[in-house]
């Protein structure tokens, strides 16, 4: 007879694969839904609570501490994401309790596959040296801690790795040899295809050629091209300020670019902040008829930082503030029109990459090497064993839904009732039930080591603004702002045996 609690696991094993999103895959320039077979249009906003400062320390991690997770996730069902993007994740740590959480409210994740840490990314000023199996071991490490969960969206293979003319010369083939490794790791351990891409600096001397070189076809008529890009993403911050337009942004320029792409494109960060604060005006422009090439984007960032990005103010309790930008980014949401999103583009069907050639290329300086460096040694053998000891993710079971730190309104009035809600599809705008905010407090809520929340009407915007634009910054360098959270291990996520 069955043990009661290998009952209870098969029965929480049951109650996943219910709730579990659909997988989603490319389909030429689209991503597609593939079970309703609809377009998905990624909404979303990037998620690296902590900043790339703390990795390494035990707080860096944004995908491991369920309570924040919970809270985090409640709000981004409300304003409508249906994507994050976590820049550095630790494979030796638990993921189940937050990858759930995000599952249960219809949240897929892209993944980078890179740290900050030493010999845990490309280097672009040394791909050769730094093109090793210790390097390939680590990022085949958070390919395991993932691979099982069917919200993940995609995995980076890159960010930024070409920035300039300079580093457009060595650079792009190590890339394309980082997509082919982890393309190959993924299709010897996990049991489906997961996409892999790389998230490009919007420098426009190099980034027609970035594009042009990570997607074409380089199989040379003996197969499947395993080391092309299955998706671009392109950190992009020429849309600054209500005075900015589909023209002057240069949007239009982007549209031109990548009218005949055959791979989804979206922006992998946008959302200038000089001037603040944030009209995000371009939101109608990127879900809108104009640009219906393009595959959506995420906003940058959710938590505040240094750099004034942040949609939320975290603080060391684990409570949080509504900042003016989520305010305004919800009021853009709401007028967007869900239905045009998952219509699928019947002119994008039967579309073929272009074979890999010189002509290709537009740019002096810019590599028009196909010959992609072959793995290090013994990366082979590490590609057909698989990494020993990975953890390796499941979903579990959600049974709290709902949020038990403090959260509070742009106005200082605390949240109430705040919680999550479970779906079978992908979260969108709208389809939450809404927030509920109470009176504004006389006085701030308790903390401990750090102010829990701005006292009074709370400021809408957060500090003013003393960064310049983040066009060029390098997410995988540690060069994000640092907002300081600590953990709160108040054990409200609990899950089935």
């Amino acid at each position: 007879m069955a043990s009661v609690t290998s009952i209870l696991r098969a029965c929480a094993a049951l109650v996943s694969v219910v709730l579990a999103v659909n997988p989603v895959v490319v389909k030429e320039q689209e991503f597609i839904d593939s079970v309703t077979n609809q377009r998905f249009m990624i909404i979303g906003v990037d998620y690296q609570p902590g900043g790339e400062g703390a990795y390494g320390t035990g707080n860096g991690d944004p995908l491991s501490n369920g309570t924040l997770c919970l809270r985090d996730a409640a709000l981004m069902q409300d304003l409508g994401i249906n994507t994050i993007r976590s820049y550095n994740v630790d494979p030796t740590l638990n993921h189940d309790e937050c990858v759930s959480i995000f599952n249960e409210v219809g949240i897929y994740m892209i993944i980078d596959v890179n740290s900050p840490l030493s010999g845990q990314s490309i280097d672009r000023s040394n791909p050769s040296g730094s093109y090793s199996t210790s390097y390939l071991q680590h990022i085949f490490t958070v390919v395991e801690a993932f691979k099982s969960y069917p919200n993940v969206l995609g995995f980076f293979a890159g960010n930024e790795v070409i920035n300039d003319v300079p580093t457009g010369g060595a650079n792009p083939p190590y890339i394309r040899a980082v997509q082919r490794d982890l393309k190959n790791y993924i299709a010897a351990h996990s049991k489906r295809q997961i996409p892999v891409g790389y998230s490009a600096a919007d420098v426009r001397d190099v980034l027609e050629d970035t594009w042009a070189y990570l997607q074409c076809d380089n199989s040379n008529g003996s197969g499947t091209d395993i080391s092309r890009s299955d998706f671009f993403g392109l950190n992009s911050y020429s849309w600054c300020g209500d005075q900015s337009s589909f023209t002057v942004s240069g949007y239009d320029q982007l549209v031109a670019i990548f009218s005949n792409t055959t791979v989804p494109v979206f922006f992998s960060e946008y959302g200038c902040n000089k001037p603040t604060p944030r009209a995000f005006d371009e939101v109608l422009s990127i879900y809108g008829p104009q640009m219906t090439t393009l595959s959506g984007g995420l906003v940058y960032e959710w938590t505040q930082g240094t750099d004034d990005f942040g949609l939320v103010q975290t603080y060391g309790n684990g409570s949080l503030q509504l900042l003016g930008d989520y305010d305004t980014l919800m009021s853009q949401y709401t007028k967007l029109n869900i239905t045009l999103l998952e219509s699928r583009n019947s002119t994008a069907t039967s579309l073929t990459p272009p074979k890999c050639n010189a002509n290709l290329i537009s740019g002096d300086g810019f590599s028009t090497d196909f010959n992609i460096p072959q793995p290090p040694s013994g990366a082979q053998q590490l590609i057909s064993a698989g990494v020993s000891s990975a953890p390796t993710g499941s979903i579990v079971s959600v049974t709290q839904t709902s949020v038990q730190l403090p959260v509070y309104a742009t106005n200082g009035g605390e949240i109430s009732g705040l919680k999550i809600q479970a779906v079978s599809t992908a979260n969108h705008p709208g389809q939450a039930s809404g927030l509920s905010t109470g009176n504004v407090p006389s006085a701030t809520a308790s903390g401990s080591g750090a102010s829990s929340r701005p006292s009074g009407t709370g400021s809408s915007t957060g500090s003013a603004a003393s960064a310049t634009t983040s066009s060029g910054a390098y997410r995988g360098d540690a060069q994000m702002g640092g907002g300081a959270f600590a953990a709160a291990a108040m054990g409200v996520v609990a899950f089935a045996l």
